[in-house]
């Protein structure tokens, strides 16, 4: 199981219940399990910190969004005293009985349980309602509830930066790996994965960013419907290379990985979004100029802390680029290729963010 060896497994039970044990079961991405957990010291004892991960749709192994929500949970386990088990929905439908099966759980009774993607909200608010002595925490949206802590990011800083890198590479010749620019075009796009405020959040910023180097750039948007459907990506991202596009962000889970196939097959440039996807999606490294990291394993990590540390507080918690919650990573295979004059501009307008110098977009009506 790779990263997963050094897990050990615990029987489901109390609220859980046998029934469920196949909502909880191959968190893993592979093989079948008993609902996993792994610990960071020997797992017995009093003072061990029981959490459930709620996952996004589209579940591990996205090489995104849920993956970095894993590796905060697994850097929790390792630096603390903490177990856990995974539950992978395939529905959004499903949220409310993943929630609350781990909330009516006595055997282990979960000190936190967290909901990771904001399409969980609905059903959380509803949850944190009817298990009030429950704690937990949700990602990417807020829930006002005495229980709930709420973690969301600033993407649309992030989102900037890498726009700019787009509106710099676009006008200019420039080749690289297996991709290459149009610099006669000057266009560049962003798929989208479930359209609404936060993903607007990106597309604001990373337009924004694109004119702020060429107002007269053209930037092409289009939306999947999905966060779980990579064809749609590819289909969307070939009509804006075959459009003239020779650089195409997107903000769209699994979605993605259609994009970054698009980008390899016509020859041009993809930026990945949640995680290095340099090196989570490996196979296409030779196209992904950069990633715009959003740090959820930073907020995992920091909800699961405070409950170790019995700090639990509710109320929503904000990370953006002065917090290290999102950041502009440079493409592992060919990230160092990119002009270090191009790379200081960027760095330049990260500094005046963060300084309050440019104010960024959140809706992509504002740009």
């Amino acid at each position: 199981m790779g990263a997963f060896d050094r897990r050990t497994f615990l029987k489901v039970a109390g609220g859980i219940g046998a029934t469920s044990l196949t909502a909880l079961a191959g968190c893993s991405g592979g093989g079948e399990t008993d609902g996993t957990t792994t610990d960071g010291d020997d797992g017995s004892g009093d003072d061990v910190t029981n959490v459930g991960m709620v996952y996004a749709t589209g579940g591990l192994g996205d090489g995104s969004f849920n993956d970095q929500a894993q590796s905060g949970i697994m850097d929790a386990a390792e630096d603390f005293n903490v177990e856990y088990n995974e539950s992978q929905p395939e529905n959004t439908s499903d949220f409310s009985s993943h929630q609350e099966q781990f909330a009516q759980s006595t055997d282990p009774n979960y000190d936190l349980v967290a909901s990771i993607g904001y399409l969980q909200a609905d059903s959380l608010a509803d949850t944190a309602a009817n298990y009030p002595d429950q704690q937990f925490m949700i990602v990417d949206e807020t829930v006002d509830a005495d229980n709930v802590a709420s973690y969301v990011f600033r993407e649309h800083e992030g989102s900037y930066l890498v726009g700019q890198l787009a509106g710099l590479l676009t006008t200019r010749e420039f080749s690289a790996g297996g991709g290459e620019t149009k610099p006669d075009e000057k266009v560049v796009g962003f798929v989208g994965g479930v359209e609404g405020g936060l993903i607007g959040k990106f597309e604001a910023g990373f337009a924004a960013g694109v004119k702020s180097i060429d107002s007269e750039i053209e930037v092409k948007s289009g939306y999947a419907g999905s966060f779980t459907d990579p064809s749609t990506g590819t289909e969307i991202a070939d009509d804006m290379y075959s459009g003239g596009a020779d650089i195409v962000y997107h903000a769209a889970g699994n979605t993605g990985t259609g994009v970054f196939e698009s980008a390899q097959s016509n020859g041009r440039f993809a930026i990945g979004v949640d995680r290095d996807q340099s090196i989570t999606k490996d196979g296409y490294a030779d196209v992904i100029l950069a990633s715009m990291v959003k740090r959820v394993d930073t907020a995992v990590y920091t909800a699961v802390e405070s409950v170790v540390n019995d700090a639990f507080e509710s109320g929503t918690n904000t990370l953006g680029l002065d917090d290290d919650g999102v950041a502009t990573v440079y493409g592992d295979q060919i990230g160092s290729e990119i002009p270090q004059e191009i790379k200081d501009q960027v760095s330049s307008s990260r500094d005046e963010i963060m300084a309050g110098d440019i104010e960024v977009p959140t809706d992509p009506e504002n740009v």
